[in-house]
């Protein structure tokens, strides 16, 4: 696998980053909102009210907006795969394509199929039969969202696999236990209940914009009080799967925590920074400068996030390079450079593996196969040159995760308030919060988009975890196809967001149909 040139790569890392990045713009509201609105037309058909259903038909609109524009983002981005990254597909495809293909296949033609009966069927069919169709419609989605999860998840902690050096792919070898890896368990909950918050902080958002005109209070003051609930919910419940993904990431992705937490000579008992400032002279993990400027830390915190012990050894960015730490199972952990020698020793392993084959010399090539198999882990190792390659951006995935973390808070508290507030019945009166709930709502999508920098930041040089960097993984194009196609999606998608925006913004003004 040929090592290509720099620029090709940032420049694929650039353009998926930047679908990934829109597409995320769009996914998470219609997950969060189509739970909300499912509920608000539950509660039609529950109590007959009308009111009831005019909200959820308001919200839908808005839902089907953002639908659609999420629809087309996702399919350039999964068809990147191929075109950028067509040695990646290659190398993995009979894994990473299963849970796509189940998500094409299975979960979103469920929501492509009774998404019309909800959008279409208000006096068509049965009260109970659009309940039941809307609530299909979200099933749809959600799952949606669980497959295509399972595979990033699998990019962070790839399992269920074996090598094939015939064919010099990775072949699906345990389909459960890539469909129900705790990565990908924990990855879907977290990133499900993110949507959820960010629906929620919409609807309070919008229906506060309704109370500051002084128009369909009645609507507004509904959706806040149900966005209040349902918002602080589902940030308290982030709360619980965060920590489940500080857990799992220690568990598999030790460098990754150390970036996020900036850590560079590990220690037992380790604390967790509650807020610090990097000092941006430190360019290498080895050049004995202060990483922090500033540092408030919570004591223990760390070790006890990441390993369930207060006492527990937390290892830094220099111990993961420099190995030599004791490991949970009590093994030695390896040095960057035995991890590069054991990666470079598989990769001449599978070289002289398919020359033996070619020549007839099975002895040998059985010999070469099982050297293969013993070093596969390291394998990525073998195309890194020095232990500063196996380092993420620790600025940018430090930043990202303490502001998530801090903006997570922020809502927990602001959806306490708007629900105390609209409990007494002073939601109506109460400007202040009416406007911060408004302009909270970017808040919400920042944390959104914050939590995939982390998660794909804190995972570089990999696309896969240990076994492919990116750079061997992007395909065999010119630079200037990439930069082409880059401007032209950067454009496309910008103008998608112009009118999704300008769409929504116009049937907010116009209103439910009261």
């Amino acid at each position: 696998m040929e090592i290509l040139n720099a620029s090709l790569v940032n420049w694929s890392r650039a353009q998926f980053a930047m679908t990934a990045a829109y597409h995320w713009l769009f996914v998470p509201l219609t997950l969060g909102l189509g739970v909300m609105m499912a509920i608000m037309e539950t509660n039609y058909v529950r109590t007959g009210d009308e009111k009831w259903k005019k909200t959820a038909k308001f919200w839908q609109t808005i839902f089907g907006i953002n639908f659609a524009i999420g629809v087309a983002t996702g399919i350039i981005l999964e068809f990147q795969f191929g075109t950028n990254w067509s040695n990646y597909s290659w190398f993995v495809g009979d894994i990473f394509g299963a849970p796509l293909a189940i998500e094409a296949i299975v979960a979103f033609f469920l929501e492509a199929t009774f998404i019309s009966i909800m959008f279409f069927g208000w006096n068509r069919v049965s009260k109970k039969a659009h309940l039941t169709a809307t609530w299909l419609t979200i099933l749809g989605a959600t799952l949606s969202a669980y497959w295509i999860l399972v595979a990033n998840a699998w990019m962070q902690y790839p399992v269920g696999m074996n090598f094939n050096p015939d064919t010099v792919r990775n072949e699906m070898a345990d389909f459960w236990a890539v469909a129900l890896s705790p990565v990908a368990v924990n990855k879907f909950f977290h990133a499900v209940l993110s949507g959820w918050g960010l629906g929620a902080s919409f609807v309070v958002g919008v229906g506060s914009w309704y109370l500051l005109k002084k128009r369909h209070v009645d609507f507004a003051l509904k959706s806040i009080k149900m966005g209040a609930a349902f918002g602080f919910i589902s940030f308290i419940l982030l709360v619980v799967t965060g920590d489940g993904s500080a857990y799992q990431v220690a568990q598999k992705q030790p460098m990754k925590l150390a970036s996020m937490e900036g850590l560079y000579e590990g220690k037992s008992g380790a604390g967790m920074v509650a807020f610090g400032i990097l000092n941006p002279n430190k360019q290498t993990y080895d050049d004995n400068i202060d990483p922090y400027l500033l540092k408030i830390e919570l004591p223990k915190l760390l070790s006890l996030l990441g390993y369930r012990d207060i006492d527990a050894f937390v290892p830094g960015i220099n111990d993961i390079v420099d190995g030599g730490y004791t490991l949970p199972d009590g093994e030695k952990a390896l040095s960057f450079d035995e991890k590069r020698e054991r990666g470079q020793l598989a990769i001449r392993a599978l070289a002289n593996y398919q020359k033996a084959k070619q020549e007839g010399r099975d002895a040998d090539a059985a010999e070469y196969k099982n050297i293969l198999h013993k070093n596969y882990v390291y394998f990525g190792y073998g195309y890194l040159t020095k232990g500063q390659d196996s380092i993420p951006n620790i600025p940018l995935t430090f930043y990202s995760f303490h502001l998530m973390v801090i903006i997570g808070f922020y809502f927990i508290l602001m959806f306490a308030i708007v629900w105390y507030v609209e409990h007494k019945k002073k939601m109506e009166t109460a400007r202040w919060l009416q406007y911060i709930t408004l302009w909270s709502i970017p808040l919400a999508y920042l944390a959104g988009q914050l939590g995939w920098i982390v998660a794909e930041v804190g995972r570089q040089p990999w696309t896969i975890q240990d076994v492919l960097p990116v750079q061997a993984a992007v395909s065999g194009l010119s630079t200037g196809n990439v930069v082409t196609t880059f401007v032209l999606f950067a454009t496309l998608f910008t103008l998608l967001l112009i009118a999704e925006v300008t769409i929504m913004v116009k049937q907010i003004k116009k209103g439910p149909e009261i």
